[in-house]
């Protein structure tokens, strides 16, 4: 039975220009097996930019350091429900140094592997780990080495809705200006993020236009592909029928001419009773 989870695992780890093909024998192999629906998901497996591979490479050299920078996510995602604006301070300050200092890594390993990482994907694979820690779903995808995209970027952790901790005092009221002062930054902050949503939807929505257009290449691959095998089994099927016709003519041919070797069989018999009832008459 084909393990899809395990094709995946194996399709990942390979380099973006050898996915595809790799891909498309793994699909072969499951349809020539039987397994239609495994042969459909693996052929959904989509290949992962360079972006995504290099992120890819980073979790599956070093298991202890992703589960890391998981666990810093798991933080940062805690002190941002509990408002602990100390912790949050060292956690954001951490989470810059280590995402700097993986995405340095990733662009390291990527080159060691014979792939050349230029500044602006190392800059997507520093976003890629940004999401990463704030989306605990893309973390464990991202943890086992799998995605198959870049996930949406979301911008710090606005999401994470913050809730009262037992035991603290409430907040004391501010002044009014200090109120509009941070109504206002609040405005400008969501304006930011509205628009930094807004780069990334497009970001989102271009990647899949490629993805499209791989899949629509893929397919086109596969309809030639079918159409040259229907063609040779065609040319196939004329030259059996050609020959089965050959082997007709040629019965139709040896039977004629065992019937007519039968007649003559016969005849001769006929003569030669007739020669030797003559030849005991003659010698009466």
């Amino acid at each position: 039975m084909v393990d899809v989870d395990a094709v995946a695992t194996e399709l990942y780890g390979l380099r973006p220009e050898e996915f595809t093909a790799a891909r498309d024998a793994h699909v072969a192999e499951a349809r020539g097996a039987g397994e239609r629906d495994a042969a459909k998901r693996i052929a959904a497996l989509r290949k992962p930019t360079l972006a995504v591979w290099t992120a890819n490479l980073l979790a599956r050299a070093d298991a202890d350091q992703a589960r890391r920078l998981l666990e810093l996510g798991r933080e940062l995602r805690e002190a941002h429900r509990t408002l602990a604006g100390e912790d949050l301070r060292k956690l954001s300050h951490q989470q810059h140094v280590v995402i700097t200092a993986m995405a340095a890594e990733a662009r390291r390993l990527a080159g060691d592997a014979g792939q050349e990482v230029s500044e602006g994907v190392r800059r997507e694979v520093e976003q890629i780990l940004r999401t990463v820690l704030a989306d605990p779903d893309a973390a464990e995808t991202w943890a086992r080495g799998v995605l198959a995209k870049a996930p949406p970027q979301v911008v710090g952790f606005a999401e994470l809705a913050p809730v009262d901790v037992p035991g603290t005092a409430p907040r004391p009221k501010r002044r009014k200006a200090e109120t509009e002062a941070e109504a206002e930054n609040g405005t400008r902050a969501t304006e930011e993020q509205a628009q930094a949503r807004a780069r990334a939807e497009a970001d989102r929505t271009n990647r899949e236009a490629e993805l499209a257009e791989e899949a629509l290449a893929t397919a086109e691959s596969e309809r030639v592909q079918a159409g040259a095998a229907l063609a040779a089994l065609d040319e196939q099927v004329r030259d059996l029928q050609a020959q089965l016709d050959r082997t007709r003519q040629e019965r139709d041919r040896l039977g004629a001419a065992a019937k007519e070797a039968d007649r003559r069989h016969r005849q001769a018999a006929r003569e030669t009773k007739a020669a030797r009832a003559a030849a005991r008459k003659a010698g009466h």
